[in-house]
């Protein structure tokens, strides 16, 4: 019987064995791909200095984090959100000296104060890969395509990558010289809701063509160089074309590529370029993904970051296994044995258990597992 103590908090659930299993197996299953390509696991802690957090990286909103006072510092402490951030700043820092380009893997619980209707929960673990000290087109392929290969790797299936130019609004107002803030948030606003109409009411008519410059990647490029007559974006659509050749080469249609240009949602600090992964049977996005700066040493870093405990609702359901049923007074010498030899094993407590009610396979009988029909 559930008690009114016993219940969470909005957005907040346990794990429970089953559901725990496959979280781990996709997570093993992802860092052992970041750990392939050279990638070095770091473990930022779970609490820092606010302001530490919020100086590290453009658009990060503190204010979405859990705060509180530090009794040891009397300053204010924030709960992570994101993990990117503590990943920049070691590298700006303890990492400074490392030879670059310098990459790093991650994996940690994050916390919001407050979850969006797309995404309820407001805890999460987030899992990713950051390359610090290349703003190259190798550097955005390299990451990209690790991502999409830590995907596989935990048993996702019917992959796609969109991708977009987080910096766009920004570009084309420089190229037509407005440096009105309001009309340039405005925009942003109409571009985001894909709204027509709007656009035009906020006097942003010549931003209609990005509205239509979406879907299939080839297409959709083809639509944004139309636009692009005066070359403003043509470094970014080159870019973005020899980042989507380097995919496409390696995976051919076994990866879909669209293009969304104008898409922000979860690019708050990236610059020319951004992705977002999805997969078949996953509600919502993967992961995302892009470059950015690094607050206070301004240095380049391409990066992407999956949430683990979202994406293993569509991974395979992790194998049980081989567990052997130990009884009471068998071999310790034998039990470690299996053991070593990747076996579960289970030993008896007490009279009246049942091995295959606690999920085992196999008994012990001497010095050999015998599978549960055939020793009962």
């Amino acid at each position: 019987m559930t008690r009114p103590t016993d219940l969470l908090p909005e957005g907040l659930e346990d794990r429970l064995p089953a559901s725990a299993a496959r979280i781990t197996h996709a997570m093993r299953a992802c860092l052992e791909v970041l750990h392939q390509h050279g990638y070095d696991r770091v473990r930022p802690p779970l609490l820092e200095f606010e302001r530490s957090l919020a100086s590290r990286m453009r658009g990060l909103r503190t204010q979405a984090m859990f705060r509180f006072v530090d009794p040891a510092s009397l300053r204010t402490l924030a709960l992570r959100s994101d993990i990117t951030p503590q990943v920049g700043r070691i590298a700006a820092t303890s990492m400074r000296d490392a030879p670059r380009p310098l990459r790093l893997a991650y994996c940690g619980d994050t916390a919001l104060i407050r979850a969006s209707q797309l995404d309820p929960a407001r805890e999460r673990l987030q899992l990713g890969a950051e390359l610090v000290g290349a703003d190259t087109i190798a550097a955005a392929s390299e990451v990209v395509m690790v991502a999409i290969e830590a995907l596989q790797a935990a048993g996702l299936s019917g992959i796609s990558v969109d991708f977009t130019l987080p910096d766009l609004v920004d570009t084309l107002a420089a190229r037509d010289g407005d440096t009105d803030p309001d009309h340039i948030a405005a925009v942003r606003r109409e571009l985001d809701t894909k709204d027509a109409g709007g656009l035009r009411a906020v006097g942003g008519a010549t931003y209609l063509p990005l509205l239509y410059a979406t879907g299939p990647f080839d297409s959709a490029l083809a639509e944004l160089r139309d636009y692009d007559a005066r070359g403003a974006l043509s470094t970014r659509l080159d870019g973005l074309e020899a980042i989507a050749g380097r995919i496409a080469a390696a995976h051919g249609e076994d990866v879909r590529l669209t293009l969304d240009p104008t898409e922000r949602y979860g690019f708050e600090y990236q610059s020319w370029f951004g992705f977002t992964l999805y997969c078949d049977a996953l509600r919502g996005a993967a992961g995302r993904g892009g470059t950015y700066r690094i607050g206070g040493s301004e240095e380049a870093a391409t990066g992407f970051s999956l949430y683990v405990d979202h994406l293993a609702e569509a991974a395979p359901e992790a194998e049980g296994g081989r567990v052997a049923y130990l009884p009471l007074g068998h071999d310790a010498g034998t039990a470690a044995r299996l053991r070593a030899e990747g076996w579960r094993t289970l030993a008896q407590l007490g009279e009246g258990e049942d091995p295959g009610a606690l999920g085992c396979t196999h008994v012990l009988e001497g010095e050999t597992p015998k599978e549960l029909e055939a020793s009962q």
